[in-house]
């Protein structure tokens, strides 16, 4: 664990949600459930200090492009430290609801996946539904909002999605619910080929 990312949980416990980063056998569990095989479009809301970020862009290939979203300066500065040399990487010190707005700025139409370890549960509930509308409607057909939380409580929420699939990952501490949303494919009858092709793992409990 970093010395800012404990410093910002001690000043920040609800917006950092953990005081311990995601393990790496979670951050390989969530980033199995993307196909890379192609060029993707990602976006992560609330990379923090960037575990998860480091795993999706070792994982790209040339043609992707990862938007991160982080609303803390400083863990921002950060992570552009990090992927300053890399120009798929587009880090953005702004509220994960700019994702539209920021798509449009670099000419992305559709992203194939959408990430997030953000506290769903403390956005109030006007915020939480307009931020899934907002996911729902950047993710192209086929695509997927894959989230780790401590809890399930968003499976309730998001109904705009029409499956979910969830399981209870213990190899974490906390222990984290890792819940893929689908957005069902809508053109010609035919699947987005990254949920063909993305690793599927059994729901073991759902909330």
């Amino acid at each position: 664990m970093s010395v800012l990312f404990l410093k910002r949980f001690l000043q920040r416990p609800f917006q950092v949600a953990s005081i311990i980063p995601s393990s790496k056998a979670l951050v390989e569990r969530v980033s199995s459930k993307m196909d890379f095989s192609e060029p993707r479009v990602i976006a992560e809301y609330g990379p923090g200090e960037g575990v998860h970020s480091r795993e999706i862009a070792r994982r790209m290939g040339p043609g992707s492009q990862l938007l991160l979203f982080e609303l803390d300066p400083d863990f921002s500065r950060d992570l552009e430290r990090q992927f300053g040399s890399d120009p798929r990487v587009h880090v953005i010190n702004g509220d994960a609801a700019q994702l539209p707005e920021e798509m449009e700025r670099l000419g992305i139409e559709q992203c194939d996946y959408i990430v997030s370890g953000i506290p769903f549960s403390i956005l109030e509930i006007d915020k939480k539904r307009a931020l899934l509308q907002k996911t729902y409607d950047s993710l192209a057909a086929g695509g997927a909002f894959i989230i780790y939380q401590v809890t399930n409580e968003l499976r309730q929420h998001a109904t705009l999605f029409e499956n979910a699939e969830s399981e209870y990952f213990l190899q974490n501490i906390p222990p984290m619910f890792i819940t893929v949303f689908e957005k069902v494919h809508t053109r010609n009858g035919h699947s987005h080929p990254a949920m063909r092709h993305a690793a599927r793992v059994p729901v073991n409990q759902s909330a």
